[in-house]
């Protein structure tokens, strides 16, 4: 009897005992799941993230869009030399801008002014949700967001300059450009910097990065001087008409592609109902911006050289764009619209101007990307209560005294030490060869 009822407590023991132990891990976890950060807490982290990836693989892709532009308005003996700069520029910008450029743009605690910084430090691979900035986004996504602009700003000073200059002074420049230049005066509005303080409003970079590569690339024309035959003795202006113009337009629709993550991600928040609403009405501003920017350009273009002029009114669209992105969010689609229309209007009326003082811009970059963003700036005031004139021509000063008093200065060095332009022979034969010893049309060459 004593060893049957042994036997049964044993028994019993053996299956309660794996129940408690059950109990106790079922309690364990809860608890830690309990204590584990909710999608409250760690989904506007996720969605930001998100925002800045998808965002910056389509900024990316504008890097393919002024390659094209560019390769369908240089001719066809200046090809390949464009495509080498594009790839090399977004390159050397990547490394600068690991390297110092973005912790030079966001220092933290820094004079207002400029500090220096160090190489970027990623997250930890499978970082936890206790050491991620759950108020904002991981770091690679903000840095390689960041990072897509800087090349931006590098590719508008390479088509103003195309066609008369070397490589590897153009790529020096770039250096100093993506690494210095861009990250010090992108710190003073959006690294919290003193134009910040004052108020200065800049959404997503007409001033900050367009105006920037506009006056970088107006310093750059100024010393390098015109492409030869282009100003005639008597001051008439001799076209070069661009080798593809079926390239510049796939060039000109990717940018235009590209700019929805341009604007919509300088949102730079994905993480309510508020934020995606706020980033489609982006997107939809700046559609409508591009829009009223190219039919302008066509119908102005018309009436005043008889005939529509195609390059225009790519321009045109692009002038749009430049011209919404320093405030994509306030303003209603009307507004969208007549900020656009008067870039395209800008557009027309300034590249004939640049002709008239014998400045050489290939592709119209000055036009676009200055002339517009600086209006683009100004226009803020219309529809966004925090901006006010004052602060807006002060922040456009400021760039523009810095960027190109710098760029002057650093072109005339390069142009001292090493020379920034080919000889005469090697321009009339083309960079391609004289530059490269490649065509990108081998099969149309002479001989």
């Amino acid at each position: 009897m004593k060893r049957i009822i042994h036997l049964g407590l044993a028994a019993t023991a053996i299956a309660v005992l794996p129940q408690f132990g059950f109990a106790q891990e079922a309690a364990e976890a809860a608890e830690a799941e309990a204590a584990a950060p909710g999608f409250d807490e760690i989904g506007p982290y996720i969605m930001t993230t998100l925002l800045f990836c998808m965002a910056g693989f389509l900024v990316f892709f504008m890097a393919a869009g002024f390659a094209m532009l560019e390769g369908g308005l240089v001719r066809s003996k200046n090809v390949t030399m464009q495509m080498t700069k594009n790839i090399a520029l977004f390159s050397i910008a990547a490394i600068m801008y690991w390297l110092v450029g973005f912790n030079t743009m966001y220092p933290g605690d820094f004079n207002g002014y400029f500090a220096i910084g160090g190489q970027t430090v990623l997250d930890p691979v499978g970082v936890a949700a206790a050491d991620a900035a759950l108020d904002y986004a991981s770091i690679g996504s903000d840095f390689f967001f960041q990072l897509v602009f800087v090349a931006a700003t590098a590719s508008i000073v390479s088509g103003a300059l195309a066609e008369r200059i070397k490589l590897w002074p153009f790529l020096i420049f770039v250096v100093i450009l993506t690494g210095f230049m861009y990250p010090i005066s992108g710190s003073w509005k959006w690294g919290a910097g003193w134009l910040d303080a004052m108020g200065f409003q800049d959404f997503a970079g007409s001033t900050v990065v367009h105006s920037v590569g506009g006056w970088a690339a107006l310093a750059g024309a100024i010393v390098l001087g015109p492409r030869l035959g282009k100003y005639g003795k008597d001051g008439k202006v001799h076209p070069m008409p661009g080798s593809n113009l079926a390239l510049a337009t796939l060039g000109t629709f990717i940018l235009w592609l590209g700019w929805f993550g341009f604007n919509g991600g300088s949102q730079l928040a994905m993480g309510t109902v508020g934020d995606v609403s706020d980033v489609s009405r982006i997107f939809a501003n700046t559609n409508m911006a591009a829009a009223s920017g190219a039919v302008t350009a066509l119908i102005l273009s018309q009436v005043m050289y008889k005939k529509p002029d195609l390059t225009m009114v790519l321009n045109g669209a692009l002038a749009g764009l430049v011209s919404i992105t320093a405030e994509p969010l306030a303003p209603t689609l009307f507004g969208a619209l007549w900020i656009g229309a008067v870039g395209g209007v800008i557009v027309v009326l300034t590249i004939p101007m640049l002709d008239k003082l014998k400045i050489d811009d290939v592709v119209g970059a000055v036009p676009v990307h200055l002339f517009a963003g600086i209006w683009g700036t100004i226009a803020v005031i219309f529809y966004n209560g925090d901006a006010n004139l004052m602060t807006q021509l002060t922040g456009i000063v400021a760039y523009g005294v810095f960027t190109f008093v710098a760029s002057l200065i650093i072109w005339f060095i390069l142009k001292a030490v090493m020379g920034i332009r080919v000889g005469e022979e090697e321009e009339i034969a083309g960079l391609d060869m004289s530059e490269l010893g490649m065509e990108a049309y081998p099969e149309f060459s002479k001989g």
